[in-house]
């Protein structure tokens, strides 16, 4: 485990709850905004896109019951501190499964930070030199240590933005509809799968 010298208290104290995370979102679009500094009309209507996304997760979204065990296994309080984004694509397929996750143990404190409000903590998890959300960070409750990270996207979804990045031909639109199928096609069981393996090492 390492001491993260990013994550201060104040960082935990001025997070999110999942709860206040999505109010933010929602209000944010009732104003026809979104998080960040890009407030495009792109941006804006990606933002809508998660909402629906979002709320559909939390509704129809079932942990399996090995990963169910993993959680209720864990028996010292942690923070889960999850950097992310309204416009995230990806946060929007990943987010909901780690609340459900939360909500499984009395041990876990889930908590969100905005990526762009945050660069210091994001730069400190980068992913090949990017700043890919949404990132999970683990971390002892009473020590602020890190336990482990997650993110900012399954394995195979990763692969698939490593496969546009080397194709010139395929455009950004392209991509994202293609990595949007991946999702709903794997209807978040790798997601919970890595989690579970990753539980399992943190959980010995």
């Amino acid at each position: 485990m390492i001491q993260t010298n990013v994550i201060t208290p104040k960082v935990i104290e001025n997070a999110m709850t999942y709860e206040g995370y999505r109010q933010l979102i929602d209000d944010l679009l009732a104003e026809g905004k979104t998080t960040g500094p890009n407030q495009s009309e792109a941006m804006t209507n990606y933002t809508e896109l998660n909402v629906t996304r979002m709320n559909r997760l939390d509704k129809r979204a079932k942990l399996n019951e090995s990963l169910k065990e993993q959680l209720t296994a864990i028996d010292t309080p942690q923070i889960w501190l999850v950097i992310s984004e309204g416009w995230c694509g990806d946060a929007a397929q990943t987010v909901p499964i780690l609340a459900a996750m939360a909500n499984e143990s009395s041990n876990i404190d889930l908590k969100f930070i905005l990526r762009d409000d945050n660069l210091e903590v994001m730069d400190a998890y980068l992913t090949d030199g990017a700043r890919g959300i949404p990132k999970l960070i683990v971390l002892e409750a009473a020590t602020l240590e890190e336990i482990g990270t997650w993110g900012p996207r399954p394995t195979p979804a990763q692969e698939l933005l490593y496969e546009f990045k080397a194709n010139p031909d395929e455009t950004y639109a392209e991509f994202g509809k293609r990595l949007q199928i991946w999702y709903a096609r794997d209807k978040t069981q790798t997601t919970q799968q890595e989690l579970e393996d990753l539980l399992k090492e943190w959980n010995k």
